[in-house]
């Protein structure tokens, strides 16, 4: 998976477990990585637009009294499904670094 792909599935992540807004959705990107993981809104609007074109997410503006209307996105069956498919290519991935970096990386015999 590329860079973009990667934020498309975090986004589909945060958003699997409650509808958020764009800010909301970076927060808990955040939050959840311990601050390793910051989407820009530069990065973030562009994939959630993406996201909506491609059917993964759907969206809808919240009226709010006396404060900015917010866009909410949710997550859709499709980007459910989306998620589980990626998810389980990362999970494959993981484990493929995790059979490399076993190998003598304690620095028994490692040539450098």
């Amino acid at each position: 998976m590329n860079k973009k792909q990667n934020l498309e599935t975090l986004i589909l992540a945060v958003l699997n477990e409650e509808p958020r807004h764009g800010y909301e959705i970076a927060k808990a990107i955040r939050e959840k990585s311990a601050n390793l993981l910051k989407p820009s809104e530069g990065q973030l609007y562009p994939a959630l637009h993406a996201l909506e074109a491609e059917g993964y997410i759907s969206a809808e503006w919240i009226i709010q009294e006396g404060k900015p209307n917010r866009k909410i996105y949710t997550v859709t069956e499709t980007g459910s499904a989306k998620l589980v498919a990626n998810k389980q290519s990362w999970e494959k991935y993981i484990a493929g670094v995790g059979s490399v970096l076993s190998l003598k990386c304690e620095g028994e015999g490692a040539r450098g």
